[in-house]
């Protein structure tokens, strides 16, 4: 059996590197997550970013759609993200905050561990940055 669920995911590409945020688990992620019934995955972009670092977004440029799938537990069934990759120009300083305990800044030679999609999706981001 498969759940299925919109999300919203934001790049924010810096002179450090993307941001990129994690749990307790220190396995590092995009910044987002899924959207409200009521919520486009624009806004819930939006809406995940500030909650999770408390960054403003100055400008949001939609890029790409990502479906993927994740494993949930022992009870056999997955979810499938449906997932809308924004390009975000964020102002402010990025702080953990909610369920975020920490932040970080991934670049391709950092030992940073990210998880499986959001690799996918940073490959496919740089390679449409440099015109593959």
């Amino acid at each position: 059996m498969s759940i299925t669920r919109r999300k919203g995911v934001a790049i924010v590409d810096t002179s450090r590197g993307i941001l990129v945020v994690a749990g307790r688990s220190k396995r590092f992620t995009l910044s987002g997550g899924g959207a409200e019934k009521w919520e486009s995955r624009k806004k819930a972009t939006i809406r995940e970013l500030y909650e999770e670092t408390g960054l403003q977004t100055k400008r949001i440029t939609y890029l790409f759609r990502y479906n993927g799938r994740k494993w949930h537990g022992h009870d056999g069934k997955s979810i499938i993200n449906h997932t809308k990759v924004f390009l975000v120009e964020a102002y402010g300083i990025p702080r953990p905050r909610n369920e975020i305990k920490h932040i970080a800044f991934w670049t391709p030679d950092s030992n940073i561990k990210i998880t499986t999609g959001t690799q996918k999706i940073i490959n496919r981001y740089i390679e449409m940055k440099h015109g593959k």
